[in-house]
C-alpha cells in the first residue's frame, strides 16, 4: 500500500476508499491477534483480515494493468500476487488448528519469494525516496512509541522506586536508538535511494523499504516486550530468560538488520563490521549473564551500548566531515 501511494498520484475518492477499507482489515487483525492461538473464530477473523488486505492491494493496482503500454502493469502480476493470495487466506479458514498456521507460514513464505524474486520489471513509475524515507521512519518511530507506552503502562502497574529506575533505563535505551536511526539510518537510506536511478532504485526501496525494515520493527517491538517485564519484575532478583532474550536479542536483530541494509547499499563488509559485531555480541553476552543479573542492571548494560553506538556513530560522522572539507578547502 505504501508502494503503490509513493508511485501513483492519484488521491480520488477511491483511493480513499481502499485504503479505509485497508484499515478496517488491518484493525480486524490487530484486534484478533490477542489469543489467536487458542481461539479458532480470532485465528478465522485474523485470515480474512489478511485477505482483506489482499483484495485491497488488487483494487489498489489494477488500474496500473489499463496504464500506456510503457508504465503497464501486466494483469498476472495483481492476480497472482492480491487476488489468489486472497482465495488462499480465506480459504486457510477452513484448516483447522493448528495445522492453519502452517499453512499461513507457507502463503507467508510463498509471498516473500514472490516478492524477492521479482526483478522490478513493469513498475509504473519512479520511485519517490523521500516520499517511501518518510512513511518508513513513520512506522519506525510509531514502534518506538508504542514501546515508550508499555513502558509507562507497566510502571503504572506497579508503582515502587526499582520499577522506576528500569522504566527511566528503558527510556534511554529507546531513546538512543531513535536518535541513531534518524541521525544515520533514515539519512544514509534517503542519500542512497536518493542518488539510485531506474530498476535499481526499485530494488532497494523493495528490499530496504519493504523486507529488511520488518526485522528492525520486529526488534523494537521483541525489546518493548522485554522492557515491560523488566519494568514488572523490577523487585525481582533475576529476570525470566524469555525476557532477556526478548530484550537483549531483540537489541541484537536490530543492529543485525541495520547491518544488513548497510551492506544492501553496498558498504563494505569491513566497515558494517566495525559498529556491527559489538552491537550483536554485547547483547548476547548479556543473555548468558541472565543469571547473575538483576532487571536493573541487564537494561542498564543494553542502554550503555546503544548509547555507546551512537556516540560512535556520531565520532565517525565528525571525522568523515573533517576529512571532506580537508579535501575541498
Amino acid at each position: 500500500m505504501t508502494v503503490s501511494a509513493n508511485l501513483f498520484e492519484d488521491d480520488g475518492p477511491r483511493r480513499r476508499l481502499l485504503m479505509l477499507s485497508a484499515m478496517f482489515c488491518l484493525a480486524v487483525m490487530a484486534a484478533a491477534v490477542p489469543g489467536a492461538d487458542e481461539d479458532g473464530n480470532r485465528a478465522a477473523a485474523y485470515a480474512l483480515g489478511y485477505a482483506g488486505t489482499r483484495l485491497v492491494l488488487l483494487g489498489l493496482w489494477w488500474p496500473a494493468t489499463r496504464f500506456p503500454a510503457a508504465l503497464r502493469v501486466p494483469r498476472w502480476r495483481p492476480l497472482s500476487y492480491c487476488l489468489v493470495s486472497a482465495v488462499l487466506w480465506a480459504a486457510s479458514v477452513a484448516v483447522p488448528l493448528p495445522w492453519r498456521y502452517a499453512v499461513w507460514a507457507a502463503l507467508l513464505t510463498a509471498e516473500i519469494v514472490l516478492l524477492l524474486g521479482s526483478r522490478g520489471r513493469g513498475v509504473p513509475g519512479r520511485v519517490h525516496t523521500g516520499h517511501l524515507v518518510e512513511r518508513v521512519g513513520l512506522f519506525v518511530i510509531i514502534v518506538l512509541g508504542e514501546s515508550v507506552i508499555a513502558l509507562v503502562t507497566s510502571a503504572d502497574h506497579v508503582w515502587t522506586a526499582q520499577a522506576a529506575v528500569v522504566a527511566a533505563l528503558g527510556f534511554v535505551l529507546l531513546a538512543a536508538l531513535w536518535w541513531s536511526y534518524f541521525d544515520f539510518a533514515a539519512t544514509s537510506a534517503e542519500l542512497v535511494l536518493g542518488s539510485a536511478e531506474g530498476n535499481r532504485a526499485y530494488l532497494l526501496a523493495r528490499d530496504v523499504g519493504g523486507f529488511l525494515h520488518f526485522f528492525v520493527t520486529a526488534a523494537v517491538i521483541c525489546m518493548a516486550a522485554g522492557l515491560a517485564t523488566a519494568v514488572e519484575e523490577a523487585g525481582h532478583a533475576h529476570l525470566p530468560r524469555g525476557a532477556v532474550w526478548a530484550l537483549a536479542g531483540g537489541l541484537a536483530l536490530y543492529h543485525l538488520a541495520h547491518a544488513a541494509i548497510a551492506l544492501r547499499f553496498g558498504r563494505p563488509l569491513r566497515y558494517v563490521a566495525t559498529w556491527a559485531l559489538p552491537g550483536v555480541v554485547i547483547p548476547l553476552l548479556v543473555v548468558l549473564g541472565t543469571g547473575h543479573l538483576t532487571p536493573w542492571q541487564v537494561v542498564l548494560l543494553l542502554a550503555a551500548e546503544a548509547i555507546g553506538h551512537l556516540l560512535y556513530a556520531k565520532a565517525i560522522a565528525r571525522r568523515r566531515s573533517r576529512e571532506a572539507r580537508g579535501r575541498n578547502p
